[in-house]
């Protein structure tokens, strides 16, 4: 059965539209534990536009589940994973000009960065999973590089509709099993909300699942602890 990893990165975007101290992520954070959440992820960008360094570390010292950083394979940010410990870092793309996460990292192209950085991580004891494209040549990339987990990307997934979803939905699934082959824990996340999330957690050997946006969205009208607990009912089938 696939677990829930809450990323509560949107408490931190209401908080930063105001320049105010609340809503506070550390709050969401222990909130979606006691809901059930078995995992926080947060993303810090490059441009801190809602986590910054210091809900990273308040976080790191407060969370009881484990904690996952989302980071761009920087040297900044290694350097911020290194000292902070995670238990573990999902090594994801990014751009200044983006909204959200557009896409996998493209292990293929950046083979030495990302082996370099696994490595570095790895060896500090952090595991690392790498945000991708479901992809066999992008997966073989990726247990190439060292890494020992994947998160399949879901965004086209969540963006189609009718027998277009039901085609990406398969893409994943055939990705999830090439990835387990190999040895590689999954996870998956991006776009994933109330009316699409359950296919995805019913993929065998599915491990996470990191959702956030719609999680947020749905608890400024239901409240927090309900939100999550109505994720993870769907997560685990229920």
């Amino acid at each position: 059965m696939a677990t829930l990893g809450v990323n509560i990165d949107h408490v931190a975007t209401l908080r930063n539209a105001r320049g105010t101290f609340y809503p506070c992520p550390v709050e969401a954070a222990v909130l979606a534990t006691l809901a059930g959440a078995d995992q926080i992820t947060v993303h810090l960008r490059e441009d801190r536009r809602h986590i910054t360094d210091r809900d990273v570390r308040v976080l790191r010292e407060m969370v009881q589940v484990p904690f996952n950083l989302e980071m761009g394979c920087t040297e900044e940010m290694i350097a911020i994973a290194l000292k902070t410990k995670p238990d573990m870092v999902t090594l994801v793309p990014e751009k200044r000009e983006e909204r959200t996460t557009e896409g996998g990292l493209d292990v293929r192209a950046r083979a030495q960065d990302i082996a370099l950085a696994t490595k570095r991580l790895v060896d500090a004891g952090i595991p690392v999973s790498l945000f991708v494209e479901p992809d066999a040549a992008v997966l073989d990339a990726c247990k190439a590089s060292g890494a020992t987990m994947v998160e399949l990307h879901t965004g086209r997934y969540a963006e189609t509709a009718g027998s277009l979803q039901q085609e990406e939905l398969a893409r994943i699934v055939r990705s999830a099993s090439y990835a387990q082959a190999l040895g590689l824990v999954v996870h998956a996340g991006h776009g994933l909300h109330y009316r699409n999330t359950q296919p995805i957690a019913a993929i065998p050997g599915m491990h996470d699942l990191n959702i956030g946006h719609s999680i947020v969205a749905r608890a400024v009208l239901v409240g927090f602890e309900r939100a999550v607990r109505e994720m993870k009912a769907l997560v685990a089938g229920q």
